[in-house]
Protein backbone atom coordinates (compact mmCIF):
# COMPACT_ATOMS: atom_id res chain seq x y z
CA UNK A 1 0.00 0.00 0.00
CA UNK A 2 2.89 2.39 0.73
CA UNK A 3 4.44 1.59 -2.66
CA UNK A 4 1.06 2.18 -4.34
CA UNK A 5 0.79 5.50 -2.49
CA UNK A 6 4.23 6.44 -3.83
CA UNK A 7 3.32 5.46 -7.40
CA UNK A 8 6.00 2.75 -7.44
CA UNK A 9 3.59 -0.19 -7.74
CA UNK A 10 0.51 -0.47 -9.96
CA UNK A 11 -2.05 -2.93 -8.62
CA UNK A 12 -3.10 -3.97 -12.12
CA UNK A 13 0.34 -4.52 -13.64
CA UNK A 14 1.52 -8.12 -14.11
CA UNK A 15 3.67 -9.45 -11.30
CA UNK A 16 6.30 -10.51 -13.84
CA UNK A 17 6.97 -6.85 -14.64
CA UNK A 18 8.26 -6.49 -11.07
CA UNK A 19 9.56 -10.04 -10.54
CA UNK A 20 10.97 -11.28 -13.87
CA UNK A 21 11.48 -14.81 -12.55
CA UNK A 22 7.72 -15.25 -12.06
CA UNK A 23 7.08 -16.96 -15.41
CA UNK A 24 5.51 -20.08 -16.86
CA UNK A 25 2.07 -20.97 -18.12
CA UNK A 26 -0.40 -18.14 -17.57
CA UNK A 27 1.63 -16.41 -14.87
CA UNK A 28 2.01 -13.40 -17.14
CA UNK A 29 -1.69 -12.69 -16.50
CA UNK A 30 -1.29 -12.57 -12.72
CA UNK A 31 -1.38 -9.02 -11.38
CA UNK A 32 -0.32 -7.56 -8.04
CA UNK A 33 -4.02 -7.22 -7.18
CA UNK A 34 -4.47 -10.99 -7.68
CA UNK A 35 -1.74 -11.72 -5.16
CA UNK A 36 -3.40 -9.42 -2.65
CA UNK A 37 -6.92 -10.85 -3.03
CA UNK A 38 -5.77 -14.45 -3.53
CA UNK A 39 -7.14 -14.89 -7.04
CA UNK A 40 -3.72 -15.66 -8.57
CA UNK A 41 -4.40 -19.36 -9.03
CA UNK A 42 -1.52 -20.52 -6.84
CA UNK A 43 -2.18 -23.33 -4.37
CA UNK A 44 -2.56 -22.47 -0.73
CA UNK A 45 0.57 -24.04 0.76
CA UNK A 46 3.83 -25.77 -0.09
CA UNK A 47 6.31 -27.15 2.46
CA UNK A 48 9.28 -25.26 1.06
CA UNK A 49 11.18 -25.87 4.30
CA UNK A 50 11.19 -29.61 3.54
CA UNK A 51 12.00 -29.24 -0.14
CA UNK A 52 14.70 -26.56 -0.06
CA UNK A 53 17.76 -26.36 2.23
CA UNK A 54 18.37 -22.62 1.78
CA UNK A 55 16.49 -19.37 1.28
CA UNK A 56 17.71 -19.06 -2.31
CA UNK A 57 16.59 -22.57 -3.22
CA UNK A 58 13.20 -21.99 -1.55
CA UNK A 59 12.74 -18.81 -3.59
CA UNK A 60 13.62 -20.75 -6.75
CA UNK A 61 10.91 -23.31 -5.94
CA UNK A 62 8.42 -20.52 -5.24
CA UNK A 63 9.02 -18.99 -8.67
CA UNK A 64 8.77 -22.43 -10.30
CA UNK A 65 5.45 -23.29 -8.64
CA UNK A 66 2.75 -23.59 -11.36
CA UNK A 67 -0.71 -22.08 -11.24
CA UNK A 68 -3.44 -24.52 -10.22
CA UNK A 69 -6.42 -22.42 -11.37
CA UNK A 70 -6.97 -19.79 -14.09
CA UNK A 71 -5.75 -16.42 -12.78
CA UNK A 72 -8.41 -13.96 -11.68
CA UNK A 73 -11.29 -16.45 -11.66
CA UNK A 74 -11.74 -17.37 -8.00
CA UNK A 75 -10.22 -16.72 -4.59
CA UNK A 76 -8.36 -19.25 -2.46
CA UNK A 77 -6.10 -18.17 0.37
CA UNK A 78 -2.44 -18.84 -0.41
CA UNK A 79 0.70 -18.22 1.63
CA UNK A 80 2.53 -18.21 -1.70
CA UNK A 81 0.82 -15.00 -2.78
CA UNK A 82 2.21 -13.13 0.21
CA UNK A 83 5.63 -14.72 -0.05
CA UNK A 84 5.76 -13.24 -3.55
CA UNK A 85 4.52 -9.87 -2.30
CA UNK A 86 7.35 -9.86 0.24
CA UNK A 87 9.86 -10.43 -2.56
CA UNK A 88 8.17 -7.71 -4.63
CA UNK A 89 8.62 -5.21 -1.79
CA UNK A 90 12.28 -6.24 -1.45
CA UNK A 91 12.88 -5.62 -5.14
CA UNK A 92 10.97 -2.36 -5.60
CA UNK A 93 12.10 -0.82 -2.32
CA UNK A 94 15.70 -1.94 -2.85
CA UNK A 95 15.97 -3.14 0.74
CA UNK A 96 14.75 -6.05 2.88
CA UNK A 97 11.08 -6.22 3.85
CA UNK A 98 11.75 -5.80 7.57
CA UNK A 99 13.68 -2.55 7.13
CA UNK A 100 11.12 -1.12 4.72
CA UNK A 101 8.20 -2.07 6.98
CA UNK A 102 9.88 -0.55 10.03
CA UNK A 103 10.65 2.76 8.34
CA UNK A 104 7.49 3.15 6.24
CA UNK A 105 4.81 1.61 8.47
CA UNK A 106 5.75 0.66 12.01
CA UNK A 107 7.62 3.85 12.93
CA UNK A 108 5.18 6.37 11.38
CA UNK A 109 2.22 4.63 13.04
CA UNK A 110 3.99 4.52 16.41
CA UNK A 111 4.25 0.72 16.51
CA UNK A 112 7.49 0.69 18.51
CA UNK A 113 7.10 -2.92 19.69
CA UNK A 114 6.38 -4.40 16.26
CA UNK A 115 9.26 -6.05 14.41
CA UNK A 116 10.65 -9.07 12.65
CA UNK A 117 13.34 -11.14 14.43
CA UNK A 118 13.14 -9.57 17.92
CA UNK A 119 16.50 -9.36 19.68
CA UNK A 120 17.31 -11.74 22.52
CA UNK A 121 17.11 -8.82 24.95
CA UNK A 122 13.33 -8.87 24.40
CA UNK A 123 12.81 -12.63 24.60
CA UNK A 124 11.51 -12.50 28.17
CA UNK A 125 8.61 -10.36 26.97
CA UNK A 126 7.88 -12.51 23.91
CA UNK A 127 5.20 -15.18 24.23
CA UNK A 128 6.51 -18.64 23.24
CA UNK A 129 5.57 -19.73 19.74
CA UNK A 130 6.32 -23.41 20.23
CA UNK A 131 8.36 -26.03 22.04
CA UNK A 132 11.86 -27.13 21.03
CA UNK A 133 13.39 -30.16 22.77
CA UNK A 134 10.96 -29.73 25.65
CA UNK A 135 11.62 -26.03 26.17
CA UNK A 136 9.52 -23.02 25.14
CA UNK A 137 10.78 -21.38 21.96
CA UNK A 138 10.69 -17.59 22.01
CA UNK A 139 11.36 -14.95 19.40
CA UNK A 140 11.36 -17.35 16.44
CA UNK A 141 8.37 -17.44 14.11
CA UNK A 142 6.52 -20.77 14.32
CA UNK A 143 5.94 -20.91 10.55
CA UNK A 144 8.69 -23.10 9.14
CA UNK A 145 8.51 -21.61 5.65
CA UNK A 146 9.12 -18.19 7.19
CA UNK A 147 12.11 -19.65 9.03
CA UNK A 148 13.49 -21.00 5.75
CA UNK A 149 13.05 -17.52 4.19
CA UNK A 150 15.23 -16.05 6.93
CA UNK A 151 12.43 -15.35 9.46
CA UNK A 152 11.42 -12.32 7.37
CA UNK A 153 8.72 -13.23 4.88
CA UNK A 154 5.65 -11.69 3.33
CA UNK A 155 3.23 -14.15 4.92
CA UNK A 156 4.59 -14.51 8.47
CA UNK A 157 7.27 -13.44 10.90
CA UNK A 158 6.16 -10.12 12.40
CA UNK A 159 5.91 -9.92 16.19
CA UNK A 160 3.66 -7.30 17.78
CA UNK A 161 1.65 -6.32 20.86
CA UNK A 162 -1.99 -5.55 21.51
CA UNK A 163 -1.18 -1.88 22.01
CA UNK A 164 0.69 -1.60 18.71
CA UNK A 165 -2.05 -3.41 16.82
CA UNK A 166 -4.59 -1.05 18.37
CA UNK A 167 -2.63 1.82 16.85
CA UNK A 168 -2.73 0.02 13.49
CA UNK A 169 -6.49 -0.55 13.80
CA UNK A 170 -7.08 3.13 14.55
CA UNK A 171 -4.99 4.02 11.50
CA UNK A 172 -7.46 2.10 9.33
CA UNK A 173 -10.60 3.36 11.04
CA UNK A 174 -9.34 6.93 10.60
CA UNK A 175 -8.52 6.25 6.92
CA UNK A 176 -4.80 6.84 7.25
CA UNK A 177 -4.23 9.38 10.01
CA UNK A 178 -2.36 9.15 13.31
CA UNK A 179 -3.46 12.02 15.51
CA UNK A 180 -3.47 15.03 13.19
CA UNK A 181 -0.82 13.56 10.86
CA UNK A 182 -1.64 11.75 7.61
CA UNK A 183 0.37 8.54 7.12
CA UNK A 184 -1.46 6.95 4.17
CA UNK A 185 -3.72 8.44 1.52
CA UNK A 186 -7.39 7.78 2.31
CA UNK A 187 -8.16 7.04 -1.34
CA UNK A 188 -5.47 4.37 -1.45
CA UNK A 189 -6.79 2.73 1.69
CA UNK A 190 -10.32 2.69 0.27
CA UNK A 191 -8.98 0.95 -2.86
CA UNK A 192 -7.62 -1.84 -0.68
CA UNK A 193 -11.10 -2.37 0.80
CA UNK A 194 -12.89 -2.82 -2.54
CA UNK A 195 -13.74 -6.41 -3.57
CA UNK A 196 -13.82 -7.59 -7.17
CA UNK A 197 -16.40 -9.84 -8.80
CA UNK A 198 -14.12 -12.88 -8.48
CA UNK A 199 -12.57 -12.27 -5.06
CA UNK A 200 -15.50 -13.47 -2.95
CA UNK A 201 -15.00 -12.28 0.62
CA UNK A 202 -11.39 -11.31 -0.07
CA UNK A 203 -10.24 -7.70 -0.17
CA UNK A 204 -6.66 -6.54 -0.82
CA UNK A 205 -4.75 -8.02 2.08
CA UNK A 206 -7.94 -8.29 4.12
CA UNK A 207 -11.07 -10.41 4.18
CA UNK A 208 -14.67 -9.45 4.82
CA UNK A 209 -16.60 -11.08 7.64
CA UNK A 210 -18.47 -14.19 6.60
CA UNK A 211 -22.28 -14.03 6.73
CA UNK A 212 -23.84 -15.83 9.72
CA UNK A 213 -24.37 -19.54 9.06
CA UNK A 214 -24.77 -22.87 10.80
CA UNK A 215 -21.18 -22.80 12.07
CA UNK A 216 -19.99 -19.96 14.35
CA UNK A 217 -18.45 -17.09 12.37
CA UNK A 218 -15.14 -15.67 13.57
CA UNK A 219 -16.51 -12.12 13.59
CA UNK A 220 -19.67 -13.18 15.45
CA UNK A 221 -23.17 -11.90 14.68
CA UNK A 222 -23.03 -8.26 15.80
CA UNK A 223 -20.27 -6.77 13.67
CA UNK A 224 -21.80 -5.12 10.59
CA UNK A 225 -21.41 -6.19 6.97
CA UNK A 226 -18.77 -3.45 6.53
CA UNK A 227 -16.41 -5.35 8.83
CA UNK A 228 -13.03 -6.46 7.52
CA UNK A 229 -9.98 -8.06 9.07
CA UNK A 230 -7.91 -11.22 9.06
CA UNK A 231 -7.34 -14.39 11.03
CA UNK A 232 -4.13 -16.29 11.65
CA UNK A 233 -3.36 -20.02 11.75
CA UNK A 234 -2.38 -19.97 15.43
CA UNK A 235 -5.65 -18.32 16.40
CA UNK A 236 -4.84 -14.63 16.15
CA UNK A 237 -7.33 -12.23 14.59
CA UNK A 238 -7.99 -8.57 13.91
CA UNK A 239 -11.44 -7.25 12.96
CA UNK A 240 -12.41 -3.65 12.21
CA UNK A 241 -15.97 -2.36 11.90
CA UNK A 242 -16.03 1.20 10.50
CA UNK A 243 -19.81 1.46 11.00
CA UNK A 244 -19.73 0.66 14.70
CA UNK A 245 -16.25 2.26 15.05
CA UNK A 246 -15.06 -0.86 16.87
CA UNK A 247 -12.02 -3.07 16.47
CA UNK A 248 -11.15 -6.42 18.01
CA UNK A 249 -7.65 -7.82 18.53
CA UNK A 250 -7.21 -11.39 19.75
CA UNK A 251 -3.71 -12.80 20.24
CA UNK A 252 -3.46 -16.48 21.11
CA UNK A 253 -1.61 -19.64 20.06
CA UNK A 254 -3.55 -22.89 19.72
CA UNK A 255 -0.33 -24.63 18.59
CA UNK A 256 1.54 -24.09 21.85
CA UNK A 257 -0.17 -25.17 25.11
CA UNK A 258 -2.62 -26.53 25.98
CA UNK A 259 -3.27 -28.59 22.85
CA UNK A 260 -6.85 -29.80 22.39
CA UNK A 261 -8.61 -31.93 19.83
CA UNK A 262 -10.59 -30.16 17.11
CA UNK A 263 -8.80 -26.92 17.97
CA UNK A 264 -10.05 -25.11 14.85
CA UNK A 265 -13.70 -25.83 15.73
CA UNK A 266 -13.14 -24.91 19.37
CA UNK A 267 -11.40 -21.71 18.36
CA UNK A 268 -14.18 -20.76 15.95
CA UNK A 269 -16.71 -20.83 18.77
CA UNK A 270 -14.43 -18.82 21.08
CA UNK A 271 -13.87 -16.19 18.39
CA UNK A 272 -17.60 -15.81 17.74
CA UNK A 273 -18.43 -15.33 21.43
CA UNK A 274 -15.53 -12.93 21.88
CA UNK A 275 -16.62 -10.82 18.91
CA UNK A 276 -20.17 -10.40 20.17
CA UNK A 277 -18.98 -9.67 23.71
CA UNK A 278 -16.63 -7.00 22.34
CA UNK A 279 -19.39 -5.15 20.50
CA UNK A 280 -21.66 -5.24 23.54
CA UNK A 281 -18.86 -3.96 25.79
CA UNK A 282 -18.09 -0.82 23.74
CA UNK A 283 -20.22 2.18 24.76
CA UNK A 284 -22.48 3.29 21.91
CA UNK A 285 -21.62 0.37 19.61
CA UNK A 286 -25.04 -1.20 20.15
CA UNK A 287 -26.94 1.93 19.17
CA UNK A 288 -30.39 1.28 17.71
CA UNK A 289 -29.30 3.31 14.69
CA UNK A 290 -26.87 0.58 13.71
CA UNK A 291 -27.94 -2.76 12.26
CA UNK A 292 -27.83 -5.53 13.25
CA UNK A 293 -28.95 -4.36 16.68
CA UNK A 294 -27.50 -5.91 19.82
Amino acid sequence: MRLVDQGRVDLDRPVVSYLPRFTGGRKGEVTVRMLLDHTSGLRSYVQFFRLAPTRDSAIALLYAEPLRRPPGKSAEYSDLNFLLLGLLVDRIAGEPLDRFAAREVFTPVGMSRTMFTPPRSLYESVVPTGVWHGHPSRGVVNDQNAVRFGEVAGHAGAFSTGTDLARYARLWLSEGTVGDRRVFEAATMRRFLQPTASSGNRLLGWERRDPPGKEPVAAGTLFTDSTYGHTGWTGTELWLDPVRDVFLIFLTNRAYDPRVGRSISELRAVRARLADATVRAVPGACSDRIQPSC
